[in-house]
C-alpha cells in the first residue's frame, strides 16, 4: 500500500440480483425481464397496486442463507421485512420492501468476512449484514443524467430479488474494492445464485472518504471494473478539494460511465428520512437450525475449496489456483481446457499469462470474449505438435478472443501455416549465413552461439518455420562447415 492509499477509507453496499430464480421476490412475474418490451413484465404486486399482497420467494431466502454460510455469517433465527419510504419515480408505490436492523429485528444474515489477495498477502474484508429487498424500476436517461431533458421508466425490473451485502469500511484502495467484488461474484456464481455476466446483475454503492474528512456515496455503479474507475476519480476529486483548503460535502453522487466523472445528485439521506416501519402484509420469517442444515448439505464447491482441489488434482501453484477461481467462468474455462488438453500446467501458464493479458488489453471479461475452451485447447495442441510456434500462438490469440474463430482458420487467414519445406528452409539458412558472417564464425567456435542463427532463421520465416527442421538445418550446416565443407 502506498502512502497515498493508506488514508483512503472505502466501504461498499453490493446489490446482487438473484437471477437464477424463475420469478421476482414477491410475485409470480418472470425474472427473465431483459430484452422484453418496456413495462410488459409486471403485475399488480410488483407495481404496488392497492390491495395486492406480496408473498416472499422461498428460494430467495435459501440463496441468502447459502451466501451467509459461504461468508461465515450468522443466520438470524427470525427476520422481518420493512417498508423503506421514499418518493422516487423508480418505485411506483413510494416505498421499497426491504429488511432492516433495529431494536428487536435483524436482517437475514449478520457478520462474516471475505478474503481477497492483495499482492502476496491475504486481506479479510468484514461483512456488516446481508438482506433481501426488491429491485426498483430501471430509469432510462436521454444522454448524461445531469443533461437529460426527461427520464423514462421501465418497471420490468421492479420487484426483482436483490441480495444486498454491506461491508465494513475496511478497504484502503479502489483496487481492493474491485478485488472484493470479483471474489464475491465468484462465490455467488459458484453457489448458483446469479449470473454475473448479465447487465445490471451486480451493482453497488460505494462510500469513500479521505481519513479525517467527510464520506461521499457513489450510487448504482454497474460493474466492478467501473467501481475501480469511479473510486479512483473520487479519490482524486476529494484530494483536490482538500489540498485547496476546501471542505468535502456529504452527498450522493452518480458515476457517469461515458464522461468518467462523478456527478452530484443530492444531499445524503439519513436513516430516519426513510421512516422504516414493519411491512404489515408479510409475517416475520422464522429460520430453524434444521432449515440451515438442509441448505448446508446442498452447498456446492466454493472457490477456496475449488482452488485447493486445483492444487491437488492438477499440480498447479496455489497462487495460480486462487487467481483461476477468482471468477467462476475462468475456473470453468481452465478446468475444461485442462481435461481436454491434458497438461494442466501449460494451460495454466497460457491462461494466466497470455489469455488474461489479452482480456486486460481489450478491457473484456471472459464471459464477454468469444474464445471457447475447445479452440484454446486446439491452439495448444497445434503448438505442441509443431504445427505452429508458441510465438504464432501469441499472435493469433487476440483474434481467437474477439472473433470466435478456430485457430486453424485464423492461421490460414493470416498465412501463418507451418513451413516444413526443407529446400525452402535451407535457402533461408543460406541467406542468414551470408548476411551475418560474424555470427557464423561465433557459431563455429561455440555451440551456444548456434541458437542465435536459429533465431534469425525463425525471424525471417516470421515464426512459421518448423522449429525442429530449422534447428536441424542450421546445425547440419555448421557441422558441415566445421568439417571443411560449405
Amino acid at each position: 500500500m502506498t502512502a497515498e492509499e493508506s488514508d483512503v477509507v472505502i466501504g461498499i453496499e453490493v446489490h446482487c440480483q438473484l437471477t437464477k430464480l424463475k420469478t421476482k421476490l414477491f410475485c409470480g412475474c418472470s425474472s427473465d425481464y431483459r430484452g422484453k418490451k418496456p413495462n410488459a413484465n409486471t403485475c399488480v404486486i410488483c407495481l404496488g397496486h392497492p390491495g395486492s399482497l406480496p408473498k416472499p420467494n422461498r428460494m430467495a431466502v435459501e440463496y441468502a442463507i447459502m451466501t451467509g454460510l459461504a461468508l461465515g455469517s450468522n443466520i438470524s433465527p427470525r427476520t422481518s421485512f420493512y417498508r423503506k419510504n421514499y418518493f422516487y419515480v423508480d418505485m411506483s408505490k413510494n416505498f421499497q420492501i426491504s429488511m432492516y436492523e433495529t431494536g428487536g429485528a435483524a436482517t437475514i444474515c449478520t457478520g462474516g468476512q471475505l478474503e481477497i489477495n492483495v499482492g502476496p498477502q491475504r486481506k479479510k474484508i468484514r461483512i456488516t449484514r446481508m438482506q433481501l429487498e426488491e429491485d426498483p424500476a430501471r430509469l432510462v436517461h436521454i444522454g448524461p443524467i445531469d443533461l437529460s431533458p426527461y427520464t423514462l421508466v421501465d418497471y420490468n425490473r421492479a420487484g426483482m430479488a436483490l441480495l444486498e451485502i454491506v461491508t465494513e469500511p475496511g478497504m484502503s484502495s479502489p483496487k481492493e474494492a474491485r478485488l472484493f467484488l470479483q471474489r464475491l461474484r465468484s462465490i455467488l456464481e459458484h453457489i448458483g445464485a446469479f449470473d454475473g455476466g448479465l447487465e445490471g446483475a451486480m451493482r453497488c454503492d460505494a462510500n469513500i472518504s479521505i481519513k479525517g474528512s467527510t464520506r461521499v456515496e457513489i450510487k448504482n455503479i454497474s460493474s466492478f471494473k467501473e467501481v475501480e474507475k469511479a473510486l479512483n476519480f473520487e479519490v482524486s476529486r476529494q484530494r483536490g478539494i482538500l489540498q485547496k483548503g476546501g471542505r468535502v460535502v456529504r452527498e450522493t453522487r452518480h458515476w457517469d460511465e461515458i464522461r468518467k466523472v462523478t456527478i452530484s445528485l443530492r444531499e445524503k439521506e439519513e436513516e430516519h428520512d426513510y421512516r422504516y416501519f414493519p411491512e404489515p402484509d408479510i409475517v416475520p420469517i422464522a429460520i430453524s437450525k434444521e432449515q440451515i442444515d438442509h441448505v448446508r448439505v446442498r452447498m456446492p464447491e466454493l472457490p477456496d475449496a475449488r482452488a485447493e482441489r486445483f492444487v491437488r488434482e492438477y499440480g498447479i501453484p496455489r497462487y495460480d489456483a486462487q487467481v483461476l477461481t477468482g471468477e467462476k467462468a475462468l475456473a470453468d474455462f481452465f478446468e475444461t481446457c485442462a481435461r481436454e488438453y491434458g497438461d494442466a500446467k501449460t494451460v495454466s501458464n497460457w491462461v494466466m499469462g497470455d489469455l488474461l493479458g489479452v482480456l486486460h488489453d481489450k478491457d473484456l471479461e471472459l464471459v464477454e470474449a468469444r474464445i471457447t475452451p475447445d479452440s484454446f485447447a486446439e491452439m495448444l495442441r497445434m503448438i505442441k505438435e509443431g504445427e505452429i510456434s508458441g510465438k504464432i500462438g501469441k499472435i493469433i490469440l487476440p483474434e481467437l478472443v474477439t472473433s470466435g474463430k478456430g485457430p486453424r482458420e485464423v492461421v490460414k487467414e493470416k498465412g501463418m501455416e507451418r513451413i516444413a519445406d526443407r529446400d525452402y528452409l535451407d535457402a533461408v539458412v543460406t541467406e542468414v549465413f551470408n548476411e551475418d558472417s560474424e555470427a557464423v564464425e561465433d557459431a563455429l567456435e561455440d555451440d551456444n552461439a548456434v541458437n542465435f542463427l536459429i533465431g534469425q532463421v525463425m525471424r525471417k520465416t516470421r515464426g512459421k518455420g518448423d522449429p525442429q527442421m530449422v534447428n536441424n538445418a542450421v546445425r547440419e550446416r555448421i557441422m558441415k562447415m566445421r568439417k571443411g565443407g560449405q
